[in-house]
């Protein structure tokens, strides 16, 4: 099958992939790849693929805002790696993070490509003299519209179509984020720069959330006074949901597929790529949420792709419980980690499955950073001195409810009994979460198997 003439060129000038520098973690350097809104051929990810086995440990993850990982690099082979991805046309260098809608270019005519103004963007501030000043953690949005939309991510500076006008707000997700005004969509580089100096000229420690707490919004609306036109209200928009078809223009589609527990190795990842290639698909993208969006699809050869991935042991179903559980790499991946959270992680999926209902997230950290899931869990198991302490309704760094709560070992059975006990007081179609609430923190901890806090 050709490829959709909305899917080529897979990577369009300006607008590839990037490598960020390798982090080091307790399994070698990290190689993180940012390429939100690009078309990767599939040679392209075949590559990525071989390259992750030859140069790292073949462990390749997607994270929760859709970025790729890939693991085990060393300080020699970090080099040989990048060069190898470049020589498919995946950039290598450092990049503010700018973040656009996963179909961007694909979806129907009613929503606006986004990726022209984050070329834009990226372009100027890659010849700004601010731009290595701001944090490494600092983050753009540009959302034009898509229903596989942006609104669960943080970010510093977001932007999002509003019919012929951008509305911008600064310091979190699409709720909590604080609005300042619309913009001219010709005005949008401008104001993403403006905004990126701000908070470039206070160091790079500085994020938006941190300047609003302490001096709200104004200094923002004074960096884009002159640009801004009068707001309007806009309307919330249902949750992007990117396991399933997608409907593209001229009446192609894509199938989202999940990663479980946001990971998998070159092999499997090839097999993948193949089954793709049966299926006569055009690329893939990656999607916020551990996911990956195959393109360019006729209905029939969706259903026949999700049958593959399922048996290759990816998700295809919204309903999947292991979606409710986020691990990070864990021991003895990540030396900093005392848990073996990824190892555990479809243990636990499965004794926790009659519960996981989707109303409730069980994090699994091998430490107190909880770098898988910065944000809040219904339930949060951290690894600590040997043993793992659970937190209710937080997040990793978070006061335990219980410390001492199981070991490794234990704590699949742990979960068996709660999924039991939510089952048995549950009221009629009351949710896992709100079952939860009413037997309280300390019975959960004591049928987990931990002290009381």
């Amino acid at each position: 099958m050709k490829p959709h003439p909305a899917d080529a060129p897979p990577l369009r000038r300006g607008a590839c992939p990037r490598l960020a520098a390798p982090m080091p973690t307790g399994d070698g350097l990290l190689a993180r790849l940012a390429c939100t809104g690009v078309t990767v051929g599939l040679d392209a990810m075949a590559a990525l693929g071989a390259a992750a086995r030859r140069h790292g440990n073949g462990i390749i993850e997607v994270t929760a805002r859709g970025n790729i990982q890939v693991r085990g690099l060393s300080a020699d082979s970090a080099a040989p790696f990048a060069a190898a991805t470049a020589a498919v046309g995946i950039d290598a260098g450092d990049a503010v993070a700018i973040l656009v809608d996963p179909l961007a270019g694909l979806a129907d005519a009613r929503a606006i490509d986004a990726r022209g103004l984050a070329d834009t963007v990226r372009e100027r501030l890659a010849n700004a003299s601010f731009t290595a000043a701001l944090g490494p953690k600092v983050s753009i949005v540009l959302d034009g519209g898509c229903a596989l939309h942006l609104d669960a991510l943080r970010a510093d500076i977001r932007l999002r179509a509003d019919g012929a006008r951008w509305q911008i707000a600064v310091g979190g997700d699409a709720a909590t984020a604080t609005p300042i005004g619309s913009v001219a969509a010709t005005d949008v580089p401008e104001a993403a720069i403006r905004l990126a100096e701000l908070l470039a000229r206070r160091g790079p420690r500085a994020r938006a959330r941190d300047l609003v707490s302490t001096h709200g919004a104004d200094p923002f609306r004074a960096a884009v006074a002159g640009l801004i036109v009068e707001p309007a209200p806009i309307a919330a928009r249902p949750a992007s949901e990117p396991i399933g078809l997608h409907l593209l223009r001229d009446e192609r589609f894509a199938r989202g597929i999940g990663l479980a527990f946001g990971h998998t190795d070159a092999d499997t990842l090839e097999a993948l790529i193949e089954a793709a290639r049966r299926a006569g698909a055009s690329g893939l993208r990656t999607a916020p949420a551990r996911a990956l969006i195959i393109i360019g699809l006729t209905i029939e050869a969706c259903r026949v792709l999700a049958g593959d991935a399922e048996r290759l042991g990816f998700i295809t179903r919204r309903d999947d419980p292991r979606r409710s559980v986020i691990a990070c790499a864990g021991a003895p991946v990540c030396a900093a980690a005392e848990m073996a959270s990824r190892s555990l992680a479809p243990r636990i999926g499965a004794a926790a499955a009659p519960m996981l209902d989707g109303s409730l997230t069980v994090h699994l950290s091998g430490c107190r950073k909880g770098c898988a899931h910065p944000g809040s869990s219904a339930l949060t198991i951290v690894g600590r001195n040997g043993t793992c302490d659970l937190v209710i309704d937080g997040a990793a760094g978070d006061l335990p409810a219980s410390e001492g709560a199981g070991r490794d070992e234990t704590l699949p059975r742990g979960f068996a009994r709660l999924a039991a006990a939510v089952a048995r007081a549950r009221r009629g179609q009351e949710s896992s979460a709100a079952t939860l609430a009413r037997l309280g923190a300390k019975r959960v901890a004591a049928l987990l198997g931990g002290s009381h806090g």
